[in-house]
């Protein structure tokens, strides 16, 4: 999937959401939100085994705040206040993600979920917000998915 390909419009906020997507997909994403003034984060999750992991990295690359508090619950709150963080909406690409999934499936999913409703409180916003995950093409085939 390209921006070209399915004529993704990053600015429209009713547009946003949680997408999957293969690896070759993200550097188009980026390079398109960028141009168009998103904040745009990129979260490597190659070998990342669990919550603890994840949350260091994702404080690293979405530039939490020093009094992120490191739970699920903080992750949550911060990502339905990203008013520290300049742009026009939010992009933020996560590659590797199956690395996370076969790692721990429940903290992938908590993930998900927080995302998931975070792009439902930035639509009632009129602000766009896009998670994008990167998987292999493989994992498009599997029933479990």
């Amino acid at each position: 999937m390209t921006p070209q390909d399915h004529d993704i419009d990053l600015l429209d906020p009713d547009a946003g959401g949680v997408f999957f997507v293969i690896e070759e997909d993200l550097d188009p994403l980026g390079a398109q939100g960028s141009s168009q003034g998103l904040f745009v984060a990129r979260t490597s999750l190659k070998g990342c085994t669990g919550k603890d992991e994840l949350l260091r990295r994702l404080k690293a690359s979405w530039r939490l705040p020093a009094e992120f508090g490191d739970n699920w619950d903080a992750l949550a709150d911060a990502v339905n206040d990203l008013d520290w963080l300049e742009g026009t909406g939010y992009l933020l690409l996560f590659d590797h993600a199956d690395d996370l999934r076969e790692a721990s499936e429940e903290d992938f999913d908590i993930l998900l979920d927080i995302l998931d409703e975070a792009a439902e409180t930035w639509q009632e916003d009129s602000k766009p917000f896009f998670a994008f995950f990167a998987m292999p093409e493989s994992a498009f085939n599997d029933p479990d998915f």
